[in-house]
Parts: structure tokens; C-alpha cells; sequence
């Protein structure tokens, strides 16, 4: 049976290498070299005349539509919408608008390729590594996240390869514009999309670089995670936050009091999850993954509460100021339901066993399905995130880790091939959370980080420092933070 299943995904995979455009992908499930992205068309440059208005070459591109167009020193910033189809397997039937957002520098500079995995900010913004080659930005909003959702949404639809395939569409749009090599990256949901997208298209992109990216290959194997928790930081700071979710649950009945008030004065309700005791229990049971994942290590220890001699009013400020007492109802779930639902089916999500509050939960830990509404069908592919893990750790080339000591996420992470011919490499940042990045790393890694980079978009610095200064408005580093478990 087993058997019968590998060969049936092999033809899948297989069948879905034929783009919407009816273009081949060049995915394969061997080794894959770069030679198609080492030969760089000849693109004139923007700032002679004879060359239309960039904008103009962007709007005619097939299917690219302006939204608006921000402006911002020294580059041209548009936001744009483009028509994807919802299965591009079978591309006639229907199509959906997906957002994008063009930072455009000059067509001679590389180009990196972003998406946080959810939706996309509409302001102008300067990842890691566009800083690092001083090039043009593409940013992609995730599909099925709002806007870029077909309606009606068929959700058997939303899965990496469909979303790998957006991607490999608008790259395609974009690359007689954008010349240059290019490099895709993003950070957690956004990182693990950077990796499936070159597991599909290993010859569009020229590198990744992938933030804090999990790899749950495994969704029934979760002790790595539990081994994390078990020490990371010092004890006491452990012990400190244990505590407090203890308390929490030892005083369910008045801080549920303060969440029922908190609720029906914002119009919140639980029909997802069940109930508000369910919703209590999820939001609690979080707070020790999400202090790791956020809270800065060096202080954040000392602004716990003691939990014997805090009220019930500080224990409640503090799990809402760490996690969100929103994050599980009806509204705060709904603009994360296509994330729960890729977890759900693919994606696999943590377990942990958290034993320290054994004898006070009545739920345990809840897995995505109880974050969707029961009316969108589920069902897991366990082979799935097998696939892409081989495929990393045979098959990678030119691809870039970067994972933070004291993030949970990183305790399942991926693990490329190694070799000089694969140029693959895994940093960690010492002291970092789910924010790690280029700028963390100690500083011989910081410079061999900064130099495969630059060399994979080829250009290069002596210096082994980004290209382009620090931007204190474009180039903001804060993590987006995702309230609860999610990456």
C-alpha cells in the first residue's frame, strides 16, 4: 500500500510540473543544478528613454493589475494584484486575484522574492537580504489569506505545491523585467514556504535564505520539542513560567470570569472551538512555547510573575500580554484559517506533553482541527513534509538556515545537504528567539552568511557587510508575531 502511494504521489508531482502557463517547472526529485539561472538575460536598463516607465512594463504583464503605487525614496513601490488560477493543474477552472507588492529599485540589481507565508504588508519594507544585495523586492501574499482568495474558496486547493506554483508563475511574469538572479527568502511560515517552492521550482531561484523555519517531517514525533522545553534558559526561569500557566489553570474560574467579560464586550464568540473553557485552556496551555518564541531571553525572565502572590487580574494581563486572550475565538481565528488548515493537512503542527499541568487540563494540547470550522473538510498527508525533508537534505543547493538558540520552532529544523557542491549552511544566532537573523549570527558567521549571499545574486563586497545602508523605516526587523502556536 505504502508502495502504491509513493508511486501515486511520484505521478502527481509529476503531472503537476506543467505550469497553469503551460510552462514545465524543471522539479525533480534528484539532484538539480543552477545552470539555468547562471545565464542572465540581457534586460536594458530603466533610465533610458527609449524604455517604457517601469510601471508601464508592469502593467503588461498578462494579468497584473495596479491597487496603488506608494512612494519612497529612492525606489518605486506598487502595490499589484494577479490573476492566479485556483488549481493549476486544471487552470480553466477559475481563476482568483493574488496580491503583490513590487519594490523596485533598478532592473540591473538582483532580485529577492519574499512571503511571510500569510498575507502582505501593503507599506514599503526591506527584507534581510535585499538590504544584504541591495536589489529589488517581490513580495507575494500567501493564497487563500484575505484578499487573495477565491470565492467560493475550495480549500482542497491550498496546498505547497498550488502555492509553490503561484510563485513559479509570478516569476516567470516578472523575470524579462527582472533580469538579474534571484534569491527567495522569508521568515518561519515564510521560510518553510521558501524551501517548498525550490523543492518544486529548484531552477528558478539562484539561493534561499530561510528565517526560523520549522520541519516537522514527523507531525506524530514531537519530542525534540519537548526535550527544547525541557532546557531552554535557566530552571529557574523555567520553573517561573510553569508556574504562572499552573496558576492559571488552579484559578480557571475567575480569570474565565474576566475572559467571559473581556469577550461579550468585543463581540467575541467560540463557535470554532467549542467553548470559552476550550478557548481558556488553548490560550494558557501556549503561554511556555510563546514566551520562548518572543520574549527577549536577556530580560524577559525577571518580568514574569510570581505566581503564589500574584492577583488574579496580573496573572490574566500577563497571559494576555505573552499570548492573546483573543487569539482562539471566532475573530482571531479567521484571518489565520488558512494556516490552521495547512497545518491540519499538511504542515503537521507541535505537540507537547507539558506535564507540569497534567492534573489540571481537561483538554490536553488541541491540534488544527479544532481551529477550523467543521464545515472545511480535513484530512492529513503524512507524506508530504517526508518528501520535502529528503529533498533537503539530498538535493540542496545554495540554500541558507538561520535559527535562534532560544526558539522552540528551531528544535525541528531543516538540515540540507552538506558538501561544497551543495553551498548549503545552518546558522544559529546565540541569544536570539523567533526574530534571529543575518545581523545576530556571531560575526565570522555574520560575514560567511553575508558573502554566500551576496555571491549567490552576484554581486559582492570586500567588506562582507550588506551593500546597501541601514534604512531605519524600510528595513525594521521585528518578528511578526504570531499570537499563539503558530509559526
Amino acid at each position: 500500500m505504502r508502495k502504491a502511494l509513493r508511486w501515486l504521489l511520484s505521478l502527481v508531482v509529476l503531472i503537476g510540473t506543467v505550469s497553469a502557463a503551460g510552462l514545465t517547472t524543471g522539479a525533480t526529485a534528484g539532484a538539480t543544478t543552477r545552470a539555468a539561472v547562471t545565464s542572465e538575460p540581457d534586460v536594458p536598463d530603466i533610465a533610458d528613454p527609449e524604455v517604457p516607465d517601469i510601471k508601464d512594463r508592469l502593467l503588461a504583464i498578462p494579468g497584473m493589475s495596479l491597487i496603488e503605487e506608494k512612494p519612497y525614496p529612492g525606489y518605486r513601490f506598487f502595490v499589484l494584484n494577479y490573476t492566479q488560477p485556483v488549481d493549476h493543474r486544471h487552470p480553466s477552472k477559475g481563476t482568483f486575484e493574488q496580491r503583490l507588492t513590487v519594490l523596485h529599485k533598478d532592473t540591473g540589481r538582483p532580485t529577492v522574492y519574499y512571503t511571510s507565508g500569510y498575507g502582505v504588508s501593503t507599506n514599503p519594507s526591506r527584507r534581510e537580504p535585499t538590504q544584504i544585495v541591495d536589489g529589488n523586492q517581490i513580495s507575494m501574499e500567501y493564497r487563500y489569506f484575505t484578499p487573495s482568495r477565491p470565492d467560493p474558496a475550495d480549500w482542497s486547493k491550498l496546498d505547497i505545491w498550488q502555492a509553490a506554483t503561484d510563485q513559479h508563475r509570478i516569476h516567470r511574469a516578472l523575470k524579462p523585467i527582472y533580469g538579474k538572479k534571484w534569491l527567495a527568502t522569508g521568515v518561519s511560515k515564510g521560510g518553510m514556504t521558501a524551501t517548498y517552492y525550490e523543492r518544486f521550482y529548484p531552477r528558478d531561484m539562484a539561493g534561499i535564505v530561510a528565517y526560523v523555519a520549522p520541519n516537522d517531517v514527523d507531525d506524530q514525533e514531537d519530542s525534540a520539542y519537548d526535550a527544547f522545553l525541557d532546557g531552554v534558559g535557566t530552571k529557574e526561569c523555567r520553573d517561573r513560567i510553569q508556574a504562572v500557566q499552573r496558576e492559571s489553570m488552579v484559578r480557571r474560574g475567575p480569570l474565565s470570569a474576566k475572559l467571559k467579560a473581556y469577550a461579550e464586550a468585543e463581540g467575541y464568540t467560540f463557535t470554532t472551538v467549542g467553548t470559552l473553557d476550550k478557548v481558556f485552556e488553548a490560550v494558557v496551555m501556549d503561554l511556555v512555547w510563546t514566551f520562548w518564541q518572543y520574549q527577549p531571553a536577556a530580560t524577559a525572565c525577571g518580568e514574569i510573575p510570581d505566581a503564589a502572590t500574584a492577583t488574579d487580574q496580573a496573572l490574566y494581563d500577563y497571559v494576555d500580554a505573552v499570548v492573546g486572550w483573543s487569539a482562539y475565538t471566532d475573530q482571531g481565528l479567521e484571518g489565520y484559517l488558512p494556516y490552521y488548515y495547512q497545518a491540519g493537512t499538511e504542515l503537521g503542527a507541535p505537540f507537547i506533553r507539558q506535564p507540569w499541568l497534567g492534573d489540571l487540563s481537561r483538554y490536553g494540547y488541541q491540534p488544527p482541527r479544532s481551529f477550523v470550522p467543521r464545515e472545511i473538510p480535513m484530512t492529513f498527508k503524512p507524506w508530504v513534509m517526508r518528501d520535502v525533508d529528503r529533498w533537503v537534505r539530498h538535493n540542496a543547493q545554495q540554500m541558507m538556515y538561520v535559527y535562534g538558540e532560544y526558539d522552540p520552532w528551531g528544535a525541528e529544523r531543516f538540515r540540507p545537504a552538506r558538501g561544497a557542491k551543495h553551498d548549503s549552511h545552518v546558522f544559529t544566532a546565540p541569544g536570539a528567539n523567533h526574530g534571529a537573523n543575518v545581523a545576530r549570527l556571531t560575526a565570522d558567521d555574520r560575514a560567511k552568511a553575508t558573502q554566500r549571499i551576496q555571491a549567490w545574486a552576484g554581486v559582492s563586497s570586500a567588506s562582507g557587510k550588506p551593500l546597501a545602508a541601514y534604512d531605519e523605516k524600510l528595513d525594521r526587523r521585528d518578528v511578526r508575531k504570531e499570537m499563539t502556536l503558530r509559526p
